[in-house]
């Protein structure tokens, strides 16, 4: 199938994220603040190193792409990456001050959030056409939502939150093609660090000293940063934002089980019950994958 790689990159990105908390956790005793600022800025310089040894041609090409389009598609496209940056920026901090600060449930619970939306905005602002089963299974995460929401709904509100800031990233990004992944990328970080650069000052924390902080930093730079977001801006380049949205269940799922089996934080049966019809949800979305797949692989007898 043409659309497997782009399958296989959003899985690998979400499943990377999942596992988000074992890296972010041990800093929990840091300011939200600080751990975004550090995040950010080493992202940036990271990936600025990275383009200058690397990627001069690209961004050549990228300058010469850019030069020759339509003044109203010049327009578009520096709407569709600030407000991307925004997004990004928006996202990371939500999620860093409720992950540390009220609890790795509640942004389990944002990326349950966060397809529904996704899938949603990707219907009503990109006309992406949904089959009758899939739709039952955007009834069935709303559904599954609704219980884990019934149990805390501030955790609830803290949600939408994050997963409206990534869902509107994700639809944002859908629609910016033409350019290389990595320098688009690039241009979202290093615009997030030009945002966040005047409020360093006046809301940073005394600059740490341990060597945990930064080796947690520069983890969540390189392995939960840029190679799961270049992923991901990948896999929107083959298949829809609203498929790509619904597999971002990937990730809550598996940060619900390190809530309960490594963080041991209080588990419910309402909970495990929601849970598992969102993880049926997920399934019954892509079921038209895996008839693809067994087509494919399966001889049918005759």
């Amino acid at each position: 199938m043409k659309t497997t790689k782009y399958y296989i990159a959003a899985i690998t990105a979400y499943t990377i994220w999942g596992f988000f908390s074992l890296v972010l956790k041990p800093i929990h005793d840091y300011p939200s603040l600080d751990i975004l600022f550090n995040r950010v800025f080493s992202c940036s310089i990271l990936m600025l190193l990275i383009v200058i040894a690397f990627k001069r041609k690209k961004v050549k090409e990228t300058i010469e792409i850019f030069k020759a389009l339509p003044l109203k598609e010049k327009r578009k496209t520096i709407l569709l990456n600030i407000g991307g940056s925004i997004f990004l920026t928006s996202n990371w901090f939500t999620f860093i001050y409720v992950m540390n600060h009220v609890s790795v449930k509640a942004t389990s619970l944002a990326y349950l959030v966060c397809p529904i939306l996704t899938t949603l905005l990707a219907y009503f602002l990109l006309h992406e056409k949904l089959s009758k089963t899939q739709w039952v299974s955007v009834g069935l995460s709303i559904s599954g939502c609704l219980l884990l929401s019934y149990a805390d709904i501030m955790d609830m509100v803290f949600s939408i939150v994050i997963g409206l800031t990534y869902a509107c990233y994700l639809v944002s990004q859908r629609v910016n093609k033409g350019f290389d992944k990595f320098i688009i990328l690039t241009f979202h970080i290093t615009l997030a660090a030009l945002f966040l650069l005047p409020f360093y000052p006046a809301y940073s924390g005394p600059v740490p000293t341990e060597f945990r902080f930064y080796f947690c930093i520069e983890t969540i730079a390189i392995l939960f940063t840029i190679f799961p977001l270049f992923l991901n801006l990948y896999a929107l380049s083959g298949i829809n934002s609203s498929t790509v949205g619904m597999l971002l269940n990937i990730n809550p799922m598996i940060a619900f089980a390190l809530a309960a089996f490594v963080f041991h934080e209080e588990i419910g049966a309402l909970q495990i019950v929601a849970y598992s019809i969102i993880f049926i949800a997920v399934l019954v979305f892509n079921s038209h994958l895996f008839v693809s797949l067994k087509q494919k692989y399966i001889p049918v007898s005759k």
